[in-house]
């Protein structure tokens, strides 16, 4: 388990909520902390936790098909896989427990995360496997398999990451820069305020925090953020110039191969006029003109029963057959189970319900959306918030691709630039 721990002052954490010392009255308001630096730090993610919607889980015992359907019905691109208590070892070696509110009992043991990524690396292993039996991959035998069968598929499934409510959005903002995408969050606490790897965290509700969430506080506190926002992306080296991309022409199962491998939830699709028509692999997408994104979120929205028919297709096809289905806003997999609602029996209610934000996903995260090396942090922000997009590709005046900058990149470089401008507040000052 990877724990975040705040440092132990319930103090501050009351001042940062309220504004109001503890046990003072109005005249013993705590100044804010000046600069960026200073905001980041005094607020928590319980504030940002608790305007997120329950937690969307699957249990243990779900099959992929399920938790695939799951993740389509919620709109979201990984879930909580929970278990029985005293069973299993999570990710990690997490233990991170559910206890009932009234009693204290535990309840369910989060024992992973799984996302669109470890599915089709389970997908893409049947199919390396089928290709050297000269047979066809078997989805729906594939599908069947319980979701605790494919955790740790992916990196990010390998650590079950869990933030104490009283971190700062500062120190969660550097777990996040770090490529962890997303971290639960309980609204309240048993444990105490100290840094463990083997440490207990039992609650009765908790949160899924993601870097999203960290994105759109950074937008909605824009005059917070001085002038960090001004400075340009490229100046604050948020671009990674190597973009790896695939053709139009290239089959869905080869792209999610490529994928796989190179453990990548999206690229960019680039003309297969321009570089031949068929292409299978990965390739530098640097120079090359872009028409529209491939993502997991384009797997997601597919219903299961008619991926193994599409699978054969190229991209290009492909992503026009999910926006059909997108529009038709039919049942999400008819036949998937015996509701025929999409949502199998098994699957706690929470499962059906989304936040907000993950609901506005829908069409936007496969869409193609840009900026220059020239632009600048705030308006990188403004483009991946309000267009719901986990990473903007950076192309040249003649619109042709040079990089890409994603929200670890933004997270890493607003937090950098914080570090620095609170340092050289602290020289000016001593």
């Amino acid at each position: 388990m990877a724990q975040l721990r705040a440092p132990a002052d319930e103090q501050r954490q009351q001042e940062a909520l309220h504004g109001v010392a503890v046990g003072g009255n109005e005249s013993s308001n705590k100044k804010p902390r000046a600069g960026l630096c200073g905001v980041l730090r005094e607020r928590k993610v319980v504030e940002l936790a608790r305007a997120k919607r329950r937690l969307v889980e699957v249990p243990y015992t779900a099959t992929l098909a399920h938790t695939a359907n799951a993740l389509l019905a919620a709109r979201v691109s990984g879930v909580a896989v929970a278990a029985p208590p005293g069973h299993w070892i999570g990710a990690g070696g997490s233990m991170i427990l559910e206890s009932d509110p009234a009693t204290g009992a535990v309840r369910k043991h989060y024992i992973g995360m799984v996302n669109m990524l470890d599915i089709l690396a389970h997908i893409a292993e049947a199919s390396d496997d089928a290709e050297a039996d000269g047979k066809g991959v078997d989805l729906d035998r594939r599908m069947a398999v319980p979701v605790s069968s494919v955790i740790g598929h992916s990196l990010e499934g390998l650590t079950l990451w869990t933030l104490h409510p009283t971190t700062s959005v500062l120190d969660c903002m550097e777990t996040f820069s770090k490529g962890v995408h997303r971290a639960l969050v309980p609204l309240e606490s048993s444990a105490d305020n100290v840094v463990a790897v083997e440490l207990v965290e039992s609650a009765p509700e908790y949160r899924m925090l993601t870097q999203m969430d960290v994105v759109r506080f950074l937008r909605a506190h824009g005059a917070e953020r001085g002038g960090v926002l001004s400075r340009t992306v490229c100046e604050l080296g948020a671009v990674n110039d190597a973009v790896f991309a695939v053709a139009g022409g290239t089959k869905v199962i080869d792209a999610i191969r490529a994928m796989r491998a190179a453990s990548l939830t999206a690229v960019p699709v680039v003309d297969a006029a321009a570089v031949g028509s068929g292409t299978e692999t990965l390739q530098y997408g640097n120079g090359q003109r872009a028409i529209e994104t491939f993502s997991a979120t384009d797997l997601r929205d597919c219903p299961v029963a008619r991926l193994q028919p599409w699978l054969g297709i190229s991209v290009t096809e492909f992503k026009r057959k999910v926006a059909e289905y997108r529009a038709s806003n039919r049942p999400v997999v008819p036949g998937a189970d015996a509701t025929d609602t999409g949502t199998p029996a098994d699957t706690p209610a929470a499962a059906a319900v989304a936040t907000d934000d993950e609901q506005s996903e829908q069409q936007q995260e496969s869409a193609l959306v840009t900026c220059s090396p020239d632009s600048t942090l705030g308006e990188a922000i403004e483009a991946a918030a309000s267009s719901h997009v986990h990473r903007l590709w950076v192309v040249d005046e003649e619109g042709l691709l040079c990089g890409v900058v994603s929200l670890t990149d933004i997270l890493r470089a607003v937090r950098e630039a914080a570090l620095g401008e609170d340092r050289e507040l602290n020289s000016i000052v001593s």
